[in-house]
């Protein structure tokens, strides 16, 4: 059987638009012969689309496009389609939706496969908006019997996961009626080391079972979540035959029976693969919220020169502005490496000095401030100050703020509420300081577009006299593997101790964090690329006392 992967980016709520892109990837299906043209998890509606499911409107329009899908697929009666869609469960109980796939041919709804497995921890809230699958059946298609699954169901193999967080296996379910293709439509969002767990989970069901398997996954960004694409199809050794690319869009048709070649994938480097994906994350966000430009502060610092590459990647040195704000603390060498920097990516830069700024608010407060001695205050006046600065331009010339703070800085507090944290989205929010090292390194793979004397010193927010990070942190080194334990993986504050850290430094790291939640609370949009990011998937509270 011929069989056409849609790896394919949808707009969340945009139901005529993601149509249409159906429509034209049908017509090459046809063109192509195809048998069976497969679309991603939620495809009419985009995913995630959250709360646009619990208006009665949007659903009548997703029903509506299913209709219009049955109707033009009278016009290409050879091919099937395999569309996902939330459709309505039409129970007086329950929350009312399946996310579902929706098999049509020749105008008519052949079979309809509901979710089983709702995904309802880190960035998933399923259990919110659908109801759970009551039974999994095969169906028999163009000489195949097809086991379809919707991307959580194929999640729950025991062979894989020391702790599983469903009893059941749908996989094992459809592989008991007797399939021959496995299919598994997915919005499989992104994060290092995602690729390899993916093709980890398709393998071992391919191979375990002996039955050739299709995973097709959404690309492209939606708010925080950037989806990779990279959809593959796996034949019943469990080997690849086809791995499409990563952050793009494509279409291509596969034979069921083909068999893998030898030595034909590997899966992207993590670093290059967490480029891209902020480079999409960043491209995808600044489109579909309807910007052209975008302006950041350009500190001479490796956090904004990373951010400043990833966005002139996304959309071009010409819409990219960069904005070098220098106060009486700036080194003349910050300045001329955020000139350097903006020399060799062609992109423009405005100078707007603050001391003078800065001299007219500690004029205005001088009595106010009678008897105190100069402390983190005027510090973040100045960060506030270039915050309204970066503001201003933004409003007036209708250009998106990107934050450049990273996610060490973030986890605990080292960041000014309305200063450098003012933004419509913090692009490196979850890359830990030492892999923005990495990425500047990944950046300037062939040439030097980050200077080199940007990664080489010492890191200074440059707000008093010969600052530097490390006067008020612990090495990043050291700082991100305490957060790696503390943040992702949950430890305890008795055992991050028993581990080979500073206790002192320890007990200082837990406690940032947890006194910065209310800094986070305020923190624009972030684009996620780790296990665990501050963000949408980690939930936590603010005025609360509990056990470390």
């Amino acid at each position: 059987m011929k069989i056409t992967i849609a790896q394919l980016n949808p707009t969340i709520g945009d139901i005529t638009g993601n149509l249409e892109k159906a429509f034209q990837t049908i017509d090459q299906a046809h063109v192509d012969k195809s048998d069976l043209v497969v679309f991603p998890e939620l495809f009419i509606t985009g995913y995630p689309p959250r709360d646009l499911l619990e208006r009665p409107s949007f659903i009548e329009r997703v029903q509506d496009a299913l209709e219009q899908l049955q109707q033009y697929s009278k016009q290409k009666p050879e091919t099937g389609i395999l569309m996902g869609a939330p459709v309505p469960t039409g129970k007086p109980s329950g929350r009312g939706l399946y996310n579902a796939a929706v098999l049509i041919q020749a105008g008519a709804v052949l079979f309809t496969q509901h979710k089983t497995l709702l995904p309802t921890y880190d960035v998933f809230d399923e259990e919110r908006y659908f109801d759970a699958a009551t039974a999994v059946q095969t169906i028999p298609f163009r000489g195949e019997t097809l086991g379809i699954t919707v991307c959580e169901d194929a999640w729950n193999d025991p062979e894989l996961w020391e702790k599983r967080l469903y009893d059941t296996d749908p996989v094992e379910d459809l592989v008991k009626q007797g399939v021959s293709l496995l299919i598994n439509i997915s919005a499989s969002p992104y994060h290092v080391g995602k690729e390899v767990l993916r093709n980890r989970i398709l393998s071992t069901y391919a191979r375990k079972f002996g039955v050739p398997a299709v995973m097709v996954n959404q690309v492209g960004g939606n708010d925080e979540l950037i989806f990779d694409g990279r959809s593959m199809f796996v034949d019943s050794a469990g080997d690849m035959v086809t791995a499409l690319p990563a952050y793009e869009e494509q279409v291509q048709t596969v034979d069921s029976h083909a068999e893998a070649e030898p030595d034909s994938y590997a899966p992207l480097d993590d670093m290059a693969s967490m480029h891209d994906a902020l480079v999409l994350g960043l491209k995808d966000y600044i489109g579909k919220c309807g910007f052209t430009q975008v302006v950041l502060g350009l500190s001479g610092g490796i956090d904004s020169a990373v951010t400043c590459c990833l966005a002139v990647e996304a959309i071009g040195a010409e819409n990219v502005l960069g904005v070098a704000m220098p106060s009486q603390y700036s080194s003349q060498g910050s300045i001329d490496d955020a000139r350097s920097l903006a020399d060799n990516l062609g992109m423009p830069l405005k100078l707007i000095p603050i001391t003078d700024i800065f001299s007219s608010y500690m004029d205005v407060l001088q009595e106010h401030f009678e008897g105190r001695e100069p402390d983190l205050t005027e510090e973040n006046i100045q960060a506030r100050i270039r915050g309204a600065l970066l503001m201003s331009l933004s409003n007036k010339f209708g250009s998106l703020l990107l934050t450049t703070g990273n996610k060490s800085e973030l986890a605990v507090g080292y960041c000014t509420l309305y200063g450098d944290m003012c933004g419509g989205l913090a692009v490196i929010s979850d890359v830990p300081k030492t892999m923005v090292y990495s990425l500047a390194e990944y950046i300037n793979r062939d040439r030097e577009v980050i200077p080199r004397e940007t990664i080489t010193k010492p890191p200074s927010a440059e707000l008093r006299p010969d600052q530097t990070d490390q006067d008020s942190l612990p090495e990043y080194d050291v700082l991100d593997r305490i957060l790696y334990h503390y943040v992702d993986e949950m430890l305890s504050l008795k055992e991050l101790l028993a581990m080979d850290f500073d206790p002192d430094v320890v007990r200082w790291v837990v406690r940032a964090v947890d006194l910065n939640e209310y800094k986070r609370k305020q923190a624009p949009p972030g684009l996620k690329v780790t296990t665990k990011a501050f963000g949408m998937g980690r939930r936590m509270v603010i005025s609360a006392k509990y056990e470390k």
